[in-house]
């Protein structure tokens, strides 16, 4: 990208700061959640009430995506996720963690979260419903802001724009539910239950005590996520078609993706995708024994695509087996584990 669309870039991030923050606290509110084209291999980042859902395996999950490559200041993702089904008082539960740390433009964040499922029996499968408590962190590098002299937008001395480094917090819950049988699962979940708003303020050591400090807040908004997919065995041969979708809404924006993929001898997986208004993506992944590994690229179908080459996503992952000390007459492999 040349030097001037570089400037244009980061200052349309400066534009939508300012223009939502005309008066102090400045208030911003946007899409917290990373997007995954694998969706499917990490369901827990989108419903708490996924855990324990791989069977009784602990499932580990590290998931690393660049996008719009090409484009200064893009998003960049890495997530880790890990979960497991356990007994306790002769009931199932499921429990589970996810690291999330998110950078776009001169925006980092980093969530946390814990998450807990109780699980019963109905229907030939397995309800889960669960909780998430988490710390969501918020930080601008507001130091690195650049204003090119001559800016018609704002002006080098603008309060709604933050020329220090600064940075908040706040706790974050979720909740969903989740049903998982031997061959579909569905699931609904909210995360950013609060709608934490996170205040965020300069990074100092003192030296502006007395004086008046801009705050900054970030607000979370409320997602709605629906997801759901199913295995089709192809008779007499030893492909399956995998199906699968993710609908989500702020209730300001909505957006769906659906996925067609095809697994062949439960080792290699193959298939495309569409994400509403924004992609095309293809994807390929195998597993061997225990280990997974799986990669997609999306091309954009929007005006971007002249800016940028697409976007990369790799995921890797380890499931262990566990003994809960009891047969599953219902046991089976979940279908996310590719």
């Amino acid at each position: 990208m040349n030097r001037h669309n570089h400037s244009i870039f980061r200052l349309l991030i400066l534009t939508v700061l300012g223009a939502m923050a005309a008066v102090c606290p400045q208030v911003l509110s946007a899409q917290t959640d990373a997007q995954l084209t694998q969706y499917y291999q990490v369901p827990t980042l989108y419903n708490p009430a996924a855990v324990g859902s791989a069977g009784d395996f602990i499932s580990i999950r590290a998931a690393g995506r660049l996008q719009w490559v090409g484009i200064d200041g893009a998003p960049k993702t890495f997530l880790g996720t890990a979960n497991m089904p356990f007994k306790l008082f002769n009931k199932r539960f499921g429990a589970g963690i996810v690291v999330q740390q998110e950078s776009i433009g001169l925006y980092k964040s980093l969530n946390f979260a814990a998450q807990l499922g109780f699980k019963f029996k109905k229907f030939g499968g397995e309800f889960t419903g669960a909780l998430q408590f988490g710390l969501y962190d918020q930080r601008f590098n507001g130091s690195d802001v650049y204003i090119p002299d001559q800016d018609d937008f704002h002006q080098g001395t603008d309060d709604a724009i933050p020329t220090t480094d600064i940075h908040g917090s706040a706790l974050d819950l979720g909740a969903g539910l989740y049903f998982n049988a031997p061959k579909w699962y569905a699931g609904i979940s909210m995360t950013h239950l609060s709608s934490p708003t996170i205040k965020m303020g300069g990074e100092n050591d003192g030296s502006t005590q007395g004086s008046q400090q801009n705050i900054y807040e970030f607000k979370a908004p409320r997602t709605l996520y629906f997801t759901a997919g199913c295995n089709i065995p192809l008779k007499n041969t030893l492909f399956e078609l995998m199906p699968s979708m993710l609908a989500k809404t702020d209730f300001t924006n909505t957006t769906a993706e659906i996925t067609a993929r095809a697994r062949y001898n439960k080792f290699i997986s193959f298939g495309i995708g569409y994400r509403w208004d924004d992609a095309v993506v293809a994807t390929i992944a195998a597993e061997i024994k225990n280990f997974f590994i799986g990669y997609s690229f999306d091309y954009a179908t929007s005006s971007i695509h002249s800016a940028s080459s697409g976007s990369h996503e790799i995921v890797v992952g380890y499931s262990y087996k566990l003994n809960l000390g009891e047969k599953n007459r219902n046991r089976h492999r979940s279908i996310r584990i590719m």
